[in-house]
């Protein structure tokens, strides 16, 4: 049974979805892979947007855990961008920064309110011109699933808003492996027809024109309403027609 990845991406550059863990111990090792992805020297920005609502502390927390690791990876050039919103996502001054970076790291927060940040923005458009010149653009948990086809409002009633679909036909689970299952259910519930690519925790989906490969200490899952695969670092790279088991039963749904 097929389990069909399609990659809509700007040439040259990597993607990278990260399941949880951003800018934390257990990351390091696939950070500096990517890190070594760069043809030049790194120029990191660590992008907070996601959290923008939670407060200046929350903003602050997660710009200085960015700038800590990446210093603590042996980068001389880095720095956080206080994009917060959609005005600030607009400006000039801050996407023409971005413009200049060659790796782009969005930390955690809420989905539907990071597409809402970016989507026809400055900064948008610059993260794109970030992977089309070959770099980096790194996203975890929120930060990963707006690169699938929709994400969840987290406000009920519960629904889905349009993402950025660098994936398509896609809905991106983070922390897959960490989240309890009543919310995975419902996560599984709201992607509907769409192709599950559920990423654990301390793992990163790396995606580029070469090809789709897990790294990192857990794995990913592909699941359609037919069949599921699990993937680790130790299988290489995931075929973009990946194959997998046919789920038992009639539940389109059931919990594993």
């Amino acid at each position: 049974m097929n389990l069909n990845i399609n990659l809509k991406l700007p040439t040259r550059g990597t993607l990278a979805l990260v399941g949880s863990g951003e800018y934390l111990p257990d990351m390091e090792a696939v950070d500096r892979r990517l890190l070594g992805r760069l043809a030049q020297p790194a120029r990191v920005i660590c992008l907070p947007t996601a959290a923008g609502t939670e407060g200046d502390e929350r903003i602050q927390y997660w710009s200085n855990l960015g700038i800590a690791h990446f210093t603590r990876l042996g980068v001389s050039s880095v720095e956080a961008l206080r994009v917060i919103d959609h005005a600030s996502a607009n400006d000039a001054n801050l996407a023409n920064r971005i413009l200049e970076s060659n790796f782009v790291y969005l930390s955690g927060g809420k989905p539907d309110y990071l597409c809402e940040c970016l989507e026809g923005s400055a900064v948008w458009e610059a993260l794109c011109s970030v992977l089309e010149k070959g770099g980096v653009l790194a996203g975890c948990s929120a930060g990963a699933m707006i690169f699938g086809s929709r994400v969840p409002r987290l406000k009920f009633p519960w629904r889905t808003r349009p993402a950025f679909n660098f994936l398509p036909n896609t809905f991106i689970i983070p922390h897959f492996n960490e989240f309890p299952p009543r919310l995975l259910f419902l996560f599984k519930m709201l992607a509907g027809r769409r192709l599950v690519i559920g990423i654990d925790g301390f793992t990163a989906l790396v995606c580029s024109q070469g090809g789709v490969w897990v790294d990192g200490k857990g794995g990913v899952t592909l699941r359609n309403r037919r069949c599921q695969a699990r993937f680790t670092s130790a299988n290489g790279a995931i075929n973009h027609e990946a194959t997998g088991e046919r789920i038992k039963g009639n539940k389109d749904f059931a919990l594993y």
